[in-house]
Order: structure tokens, then sequence, then C-alpha cells
């Protein structure tokens, strides 16, 4: 028997509004988390294995440019597919085949003895590594009632961001032991491989089900997460009563149609200017203080240090991101890592470096969770993991060529120059989401 959403007793979303404290949230809470929490390690191992690279191999800052810049086109590819891979073959399914590409093409990056060889790992790493990013907002959206969505965002990246300082500390204390010793950071990033098997124990999205027309799984899926919340002892609210308005099927190309151009068109500008920030300033620490003059190791220590700011950011956004306009605290904290940074790069003593640079952190990993929450939220269940894709995938185009900028400002003006550089994109996005964004607080995604 196949049933429509009309003959169901409650339509998908209504009845996924009412799931507050699911056991299969807290479920999805710490499998996604252990995901977020590897993806992170891989993303951020090159940055602290460069150092090494530069010395062992005889490097330039623009060989380094040029292999981060081949990472990030390798996400652009991995982001703007993602969403063609999770429609086709679901939501699950995609966070495990991404999983497994990224982990088996960073533990290669172990074994590379040659600058091209590894541009080609870090190309095909990156691809891995952004497809199970866009997946996993679009997952975690999609199975989060309205209230808890934002929140439950951040609390699975404050457990995913912890892979980045304990990845700072494993290069901090991996890497001196010997020339060789930075191969084993990759051989830490690529762990995710342990996130296979445990997502195998989600449940497939109700909503991607319901688009699909798969009916009977998707009352299945939801019938089971209700079992097991009244098996937890937790009370299941009234269905929200929703009204369902009727749209004719939507495809990627409706990305730039009238109803849906302005926010693609805002929410991919905004993902190119963070991007540039975010990237600008958490790759190239480690190795602009050697170049800059500072030895291996204090470059190494001092970024550890100023890694754990990620925690506490997170949790300030666990704690925000549901209170307040989402589009208001995306603005607001755009402007304070503008200001943080620039201050980051006018300070040549440990102190101001260490203080500046952990705020800088912690308000990337605050603004970071808000935004992928926001962004889903533009976009209905049909498109909404193309267009999640699509501006992901373009921020990470745009830093193919970042980090040439980045070389250029290093070697033709002033270390301050960078971080003049990396302000200026932080406040292009405060004014493109400040002053043309959309209001999403209390959105129902349909």
């Amino acid at each position: 028997m196949i049933l429509t959403s009309q003959q169901m007793p409650h339509s998908i979303t209504a009845r996924l509004e009412r799931l507050q404290g699911s056991p299969a949230h807290q479920q999805i809470i710490w499998i996604m988390g252990l995901a977020f929490f590897f993806e992170f390690a891989d993303i951020n191992t090159f940055a602290y294995v460069a150092p090494a690279i530069l010395r062992s191999w005889h490097l330039s800052i623009s060989g380094i440019g040029t292999i981060v810049s081949a990472t990030f086109f390798g996400m652009f590819l991995g982001a703007t597919s993602a969403g063609w891979l999770s429609d086709r073959v679901g939501r699950k399914k995609a966070l495990i085949y991404t999983a497994l590409w990224y982990s088996t093409f960073s533990l290669i990056n172990a074994f590379v003895w040659e600058p091209v060889g590894m541009l080609a790992c870090r190309l095909l790493t990156g691809i891995g590594l952004s497809a199970l990013t866009v997946v996993g907002i679009t997952y975690i959206s999609e199975m989060f009632p309205t209230t808890k969505r934002g929140a439950r965002q951040s609390l699975i990246m404050t457990i995913g961001l912890f892979g980045i300082p304990v990845t700072a500390y494993v290069a901090r204390f991996t890497i001196p032991m010997a020339v060789w010793a930075w191969r084993l950071v990759f051989v830490w990033g690529s762990l995710g491989l342990v996130f296979a098997p445990l997502a195998s124990r989600l449940e497939e999205s109700p909503r991607w089900l319901e688009n699909q027309g798969r009916m009977v799984e998707a009352e299945s899926v939801l019938a089971r997460i209700e079992q097991r919340t009244e098996a937890n002892r937790e009370e299941l609210r009234p269905s929200a009563k929703l009204t369902e308005s009727r749209r004719s099927p939507l495809s990627y190309r409706d990305l730039f149609s009238r109803r849906y151009l302005r926010q693609t068109i805002i929410l991919n500008l905004a993902w190119v200017f963070q991007t540039l920030g975010l990237v600008g300033f958490m790759a190239w620490v480690p190795t602009l203080l050697v170049a800059h003059g500072f030895s291996l190791v204090n470059s190494l220590s001092w970024s550890s240090a100023i890694s754990l700011g990620a925690i506490p950011g997170t949790l300030i956004a666990a704690l925000i991101s549901d209170r307040w306009e989402r589009k208001w605290l995306i603005t607001i904290l755009a402007m304070i890592i503008a200001v943080c940074g620039l201050l980051y790069g006018m300070s040549f003593k440990t102190a101001p470096i260490i203080i500046f640079g952990f705020l800088v952190a912690m308000f990337l990993q605050t603004f970071a969770p808000i935004i992928y929450a926001y962004t889903p939220e533009a976009y209905p269940t049909e498109i909404r993991n193309s267009g999640v894709g699509l501006a992901y995938g373009i921020g990470r185009l745009a830093n193919t060529g970042g980090p040439l900028v980045i070389a250029f400002l290093y070697d033709h003006y002033t270390y301050t120059s960078v971080f003049a550089y990396i302000a200026m994109c932080w406040v292009l996005v405060a004014i493109t989401i400040g002053g043309f964004g959309l209001s999403t607080k209390g959105r129902i995604l349909v």
C-alpha cells in the first residue's frame, strides 16, 4: 500500500516538529558529532603539517598556497555534487560514502613523497570533506524541530570542533619527533573511517523519504522514533497544525528562479566572504608565524592554544542560536571577528597573539554553527541540499584563489596586510547578511 501525505494521520513536518527529546535525536547528536570531529580534524591537518613540509620539501609560501588552493577546488567539486548524491541515494548513505571517501584519501596523504602528489591527494580529500559537511548540515536541519535546530546544530559542532584542538596537539607532539613525523598527522585525520559503521545506525530523513514518494518508509521511520520517545517516558507534544500548500515540483534550476534567486545570491556571497575570512585565518596562522620568524615549536604551541577557543565558541552558539534572529547574530559576530582579527595581525608579542587569536577562534566557531543552521532554512526540502551545496561549494571555489591572495600580500606587502584583508572579508559578510539576508527565526522547514 502506498500512502500519500494527505492520507497519513499527521504530516511528516508536523510529526517531526513535535519531537523534542527523542533518544533518536541524542543518537544523531553523538554520531554526527563524531563525524564532524574527524572532519574538522582532517580539514586542519594540512594547516599544521604545512610548516614542516615547508622546510622538509623546501617549498615557498606560494607553493603551500597552491596545495591549499587545490584542496579547496576539491571541496568545491564535493559540495556541488553532494546535493545530487544525497538526493539520489538518501542522506544516510551519502554520509557513509563521503566519510569513506575523505578518510581513505587522507590516509594516502601520509604516503606522498613530493608536492604534486600531495596536491592531488589534498584535492581528492577535499571532495569528500565538503560533501560530508553539506549532507550533514542538511540532515541535521531536517531531523530536528524548529525550536531546537540551532541549539542542536551548535551542540553537534561543539563535539566536532574538539577535533581542531586535539589535532593541534597531535601535531604539536608528533611533528617535532622526526623529519617524517608530520605524516602521522594525516594518519590521525583518516580515523574518520570509524564513522561509517556508526552511521548505519542513523535513521533516514523522513522529509527526504516523503519527497521521494516513499511514504511507507517515512511512516516507518517516524513510528520508530516516536516509539523510542515514548519508551523513554518522554511526552510527545501534540502535532503542530500546519497548512501545507501545494507547489509544483522543484529542481536545481529553481535556485535561480525569481522566487529563490535573491537568497541564492545573498547566501553564495556570504559563504564566499566567510570562507575567505575563516580559512584565511585558521589555515595560515601556523605557517605565517614560522615565515614571520617564530620557531616551529612556538608556532605549533601558540596555534594549539589559539585553537582551544573553538570549544567555548560553539557553546555560546548553542545558548544564543535559537534565542534571537540568526540574521542579526551572524552580522554582529562577523563584525566582532573582523575587529579581533585585525588586532591579532597588529600584535607581535606572545600574550596579545594568543589572546586575540583565541578570541578569533572562539567567535569563528560561534559564527559557524549559526550560519550552518541559517543556510538550509532558505530552501524547501526538494532543493535544500542543492542550495546548501551550491553556497558551500562556491565559497570553497572562491578560496582556491584565497591562499594565492594571502601569499601575494605576505610576499609583496606586510604580515599585517594579510589580516587587514581577512578583516575586510568579515565586514563584507556583515554587510551582505545584515543588509540583505532573510529573517528565519521560527521558520518551519517544509
